[in-house]
């Protein structure tokens, strides 16, 4: 399945390849932007909202440690180190592939936004999803090191958020304590 996904990656045009390559990081950015707005939003409301949008990166930070242990731990050679022609250019070697950290950070954000914020679900899973499949479509990763990576964002990461929100809540109420006129 992967030769196949990359072989058609490489009869897409050109405009393609830069936009798969590109927007796995940007995709990123969107994600952090999207907390930054979250936060806006919960600014007001009940702590444990912004408890849970300050937790949220947290969560994410801890899935991605998690999927670097592993990736250390299993020692996957990428794919593209067997001779196949790639849109992007092959990791260096000490550089593995099994899980995909893009997509477990990506399904993390992901989930630990959709926690604070329901409505974002419609958008947010689908951009981890097209995120997570350019590792595929570039030719970095084998389908099952994104499912992999994926899997473990989606369930790590608002797992570790959930359990950190009961520490940042009273931390969220003694800054607004202190930061509201007396």
């Amino acid at each position: 399945m992967y030769e196949e996904i990359v072989d058609f990656a490489l009869a897409t045009p050109a405009w393609l390849h830069v936009l798969a390559e590109v927007g796995t990081d940007a995709g990123l950015f969107v994600f952090v932007a999207l907390f930054g707005v979250a936060a806006w939003r919960a600014w007001r409301g009940p702590a444990r909202d912004l408890a849970l949008v300050i937790a949220g990166p947290a969560g994410v930070v801890l899935a991605y440690i998690v999927s670097e242990v592993v990736k250390i731990l299993v020692r996957e050679d990428r794919p593209c180190r067997g001779g196949v022609a790639t849109i992007a250019a092959c990791p260096p070697p000490d550089d593995w592939s099994f899980p995909s950290n893009h997509s477990a950070i990506a399904a993390g954000a992901a989930a630990t936004l959709v926690l604070v914020w329901r409505a974002l679900a419609w958008v947010v899973f689908p951009l981890a999803a097209v995120m997570a499949f350019s590792r595929v479509f570039v030719g970095v990763h084998y389908p099952h090191d994104v499912a992999a990576g994926f899997l473990l964002g989606l369930v790590l990461a608002p797992l570790f958020a959930l359990l950190a929100v009961g520490a940042v809540t009273p931390a969220v109420r003694l800054a607004r304590s202190r930061l509201s006129p007396r």
